[in-house]
């Protein structure tokens, strides 16, 4: 199945007096990357967060964006480490009493002290909640892939188109292959009779001897051969129901590759322009393979 690797999706999540709004954007990339932007506070979910999308996705840049509304994720409290609270204190009253100081230790130097009291953000997450995120989350990767699937269709409809058109041609290039031989006997013999007096035989074996070596020089049959197996190789891989983005970019690089390599072989002017036609055609279909799963 060819899907886009470009979507959207979103899904709004209550529970009591807290809203979360779960925002999914994915673009192209080569490899999966999940980029979660979201407080501090949803760390805990970060494993179970990843685990869902990679449900979904194969590849593309993956950013989710959490909105919070309420107060069950925005609770801070004040924890106290009172362990070494009592060393300090301790050390204090030594001190105190080894140099004969005086007057009350004050209350504010606890306050000053480093590492005694921390603000935190409230850690008692509600189990229901954790759940409708996980689901919120699911239901926005699932619009996303919809849409990435619907936007597949319109992929895979332009790659048939060229590569129907791709095929023509190459039959093209097929079937004039097999006349140019003929028209570099034709040329030679005709280059030869112009620069021989007419009481000079033309030697026909050189003559066909040097059409051979043209023509191996300039044969472009294994070339023709693996572009139109590369053509049923896309169409098989179109049907997969796995990602296919990597193969088919491997595939178009060995057209480009074939078509390129025709290029430099003939010397025809129709298979030229055949060919530079053909390679059009090819970086489209890259174009558009850089955007599939």
């Amino acid at each position: 199945m060819v899907k886009s690797m470009t979507g959207y999706g979103s899904n709004t999540t209550h529970l009591e007096n807290t809203t979360i709004t779960v925002e999914i954007r994915s673009v192209n990339h080569r490899f999966l990357d999940i980029i979660p932007k979201y407080p501090r506070t949803f760390l805990f979910l970060e494993d179970k967060i990843k685990k869902t999308v990679k449900s979904y996705f194969a590849r593309g840049r993956i950013e989710l964006h959490f909105d919070i509304e309420g107060d069950n994720f925005k609770n801070k409290i004040v924890v106290t480490d009172w362990a070494l609270m009592d060393q300090f204190v301790q050390q204090l009253q030594t001190a105190k009493d080894r140099y004969s100081l005086k007057g009350d230790i004050p209350i504010s130097i606890l306050t000053e002290l480093p590492d005694l009291l921390t603000v935190v953000e409230n850690e008692e997450k509600p189990g229901e909640l954790q759940e409708k995120i996980i689901n919120s989350v699911a239901k926005a990767c699932q619009q996303v892939d919809e849409m990435r699937i619907e936007e597949g269709k319109n992929l895979l409809k332009d790659i048939v188109k060229r590569v129907s058109s791709i095929r023509d041609m190459v039959l093209l290039l097929e079937e004039r292959r097999e006349k140019v031989t003929e028209e570099y006997r034709l040329r030679i013999k005709k280059r030869i009779e112009e620069y021989i007096d007419d009481s000079i035989s033309i030697d026909n074996a050189r003559i066909h001897q040097e059409i051979a070596m043209l023509s191996e020089k300039g044969d472009i049959t294994e070339e023709i051969t693996r572009l139109l197996s590369h053509l049923e190789q896309i169409e098989v891989i179109c049907q997969s129901n796995e990602p296919i983005g990597r193969k088919l970019d491997f595939v178009v690089q060995e057209m480009n590759r074939e078509s390129n390599t025709i290029g430099s072989k003939s010397t025809d002017t129709k298979i030229g322009g055949w060919t530079v036609a053909i390679k059009s055609e090819i970086e489209k279909i890259k174009e558009q393979v850089q955007n599939i799963e």
